[in-house]
């Protein structure tokens, strides 16, 4: 038995199927990683997602904030990884999916049960009234943008250094944690905390640890059971075949 066919059979044969993804899945979409050699934060600064630095120059990190995820991820698409977990879901082989990232590829590949646990760029919310609109109704020229109810501060619903995590993505995720028989993780380093805490969670209560990265990562030698090395379309690619193989 391959490799792939041993995880394929961890997968059919568990009971609550939950997949973890880091920037890792999102990088053959186009999206640059913010870590590493040819990270983001080697060329923008990142002082400009800390919230208190937002708070104090919230035009000038806007505008970063536009040149990187509005203007650069705006265009992105889906990859295979993305459809084959949409289709996992629709089979019912997976029952949620636990993301660090915040490019809504989940969602616009077709997954339901997504728990973003560092918030969306879908939306932006009132740092006064608590609203959220989608952003497609913001005027990037003209910047930064506020709210059209009580005329507050409107940024990114994301996660910025030095922000609590969302309590609904939170819980949820926990939940999903300690269910899960199984987990599968892609493209995720391991060293993003909280969230890095949750695989270690479901670990804990016996989770099988299925891991697709192209390099080794903190949870390799640690928790992972099963590791596939290889980027994220090609693995998912040859999971799914080797699950089509077994149902």
């Amino acid at each position: 038995m391959n490799i792939y066919h041993e995880a394929a059979k961890q997968i059919v044969d568990s009971r609550y199927c939950v997949a973890f993804t880091g920037a890792g899945i999102s990088v053959e979409s186009g999206i640059p990683p913010f870590r590493g050699r040819n990270g983001l934060w080697n060329k923008y600064d990142p002082r400009s997602f800390e919230i208190d630095y937002f708070l104090q120059d919230s035009a000038g990190s806007w505008e970063v904030i536009r040149d990187i995820f509005y203007d650069l991820f705006g265009q992105v698409l889906p990859n295979t990884a993305h459809y084959t977990l949409a289709e996992m879901e629709k089979r019912g082989l997976l029952k949620s999916i636990i993301t660090q990232n915040i490019d809504n590829l989940h969602k616009d590949a077709g997954n339901k049960e997504v728990y973003e646990f560092h918030g969306s760029l879908k939306q932006i919310i009132c740092l006064n009234c608590g609203k959220r609109v989608n952003v497609s109704r913001v005027d990037m020229n003209r910047l930064p943008p506020t709210c059209q109810t009580c005329g507050g501060l409107m940024k990114p619903d994301v996660v910025f250094f030095g922000e609590a995590i969302p309590e609904y993505a939170a819980s949820k995720s926990i939940d999903a944690a300690q269910k899960a028989d199984c987990m599968i993780l892609i493209g995720t380093t391991g060293t993003v905390a909280p969230a890095n805490t949750l695989p270690s969670q479901a670990k804990a209560y016996g989770t099988t640890i299925i891991e697709i990265n192209p390099e080794p990562s903190e949870y390799t030698n640690r928790i992972t059971d099963i590791f596939i090395r290889d980027k994220a379309t090609r693995a998912m690619e040859n999971l799914m075949a080797a699950i089509d193989e077994l149902t």
